[in-house]
């Protein structure tokens, strides 16, 4: 595919749509995306591609290039940390066969929610893990879709409850996710020729001593970028991102992180330009984005 050179770039690298947790459906969130003034933009939903081809037709409907991108899900060290892929080859089929098995585990965890549920809660209903599945309008339901349906069945007062009783840290429901270790998922993304890139570092509350040894081991496993600008972050951690970019000559990468309409901190391309002194990411993509003239 070749890049169109717009007299003007807005590169947004980190979006979701329903496909995942996102609001919007594939083709509304790039309409909106250019309506908001994005050129290039990356779908990047959590462990799946299911969302690419709508948003394929859309953006070449709508004038904008889109990034093939995933939010791929991994732990580290115990912490589950998120690692965007960038430019992979969709076309690759032993990575599709990984993606889908991300599913599959997103699907296990849900399983297993539910059976501590039934177990654990008075009156829980058989089928709670298909009601959850509705609450998630069919995706994989997460915690907060289970909690929905024990308020809705009058077996706790409020969600609230729901997590203060049945899901939250250390309860019945708490079951851990079952994700590939970070080498390995970063492997996934040098495979199929894509980047792999660390999302919002920190938003994982991290000590700054752990983030930067979270960066040495994604760089020895062959990750190449960090998300140096991502929403809502303070001017101390641009500052710090900035600066761990720069010291270990990684690739800078921007995003949204949009799930939703209405939150003005987290819109579509409104996101600071990179600082200078970095090289970004998309430079470095198979057809590269460079500056327009």
């Amino acid at each position: 595919m070749t890049i169109p050179q717009q007299g003007h770039q807005c590169i947004d690298l980190h979006c979701h749509s329903t496909a995942s947790d996102g609001a919007l459906r594939p083709d509304e969130l790039v309409e909106r995306a250019a309506a908001k003034g994005v050129t290039h933009l990356a779908l990047t939903d959590h462990d799946t591609l299911e969302g690419i081809a709508e948003a394929q037709q859309a953006a070449r409907l709508a004038g904008i290039s889109l990034i093939s991108g995933i939010e791929l899900s991994c732990v580290w060290r115990k912490n589950t940390i998120h690692i965007v892929g960038l430019d992979m080859d969709l076309n690759d089929p032993v990575f599709l066969e990984r993606v889908a098995g991300q599913e599959a585990n997103r699907w296990r965890r849900a399983s297993v929610i539910a059976e501590k549920l039934r177990k654990h809660v008075n009156g829980c209903p058989e089928d709670i893990l298909a009601r959850a599945t509705v609450s998630a309008n069919g995706d994989v339901p997460g915690r907060p879709h289970f909690a929905r349906v024990l308020s809705d069945e009058g077996l706790v007062r409020d969600i609230a409850q729901a997590f203060q009783k049945y899901l939250g840290a250390g309860k019945p429901g708490d079951v851990k996710a079952f994700w590939p270790e970070l080498e390995e998922v970063v492997g996934w993304v040098n495979d199929s020729g894509g980047i792999a890139v660390v999302a919002h570092p920190r938003k994982y509350r991290l000590t700054a001593t752990k983030l930067r040894e979270l960066v040495s081991d994604f760089m020895a496993a062959g990750g190449e970028g960090i998300e140096v600008v991502t929403s809502g972050q303070s001017s101390g951690d641009l500052g710090f991102l900035t600066e761990l970019c720069r010291r270990q000559g990684l690739l800078a990468s921007r995003g949204s992180d949009f799930h939703y309409p209405g939150a003005g901190w987290c819109e579509l391309g409104r996101i600071p330009e990179l600082p200078e002194g970095l090289t970004p990411v998309w430079q470095k993509f198979r057809e590269p984005v460079m500056p327009a003239h």
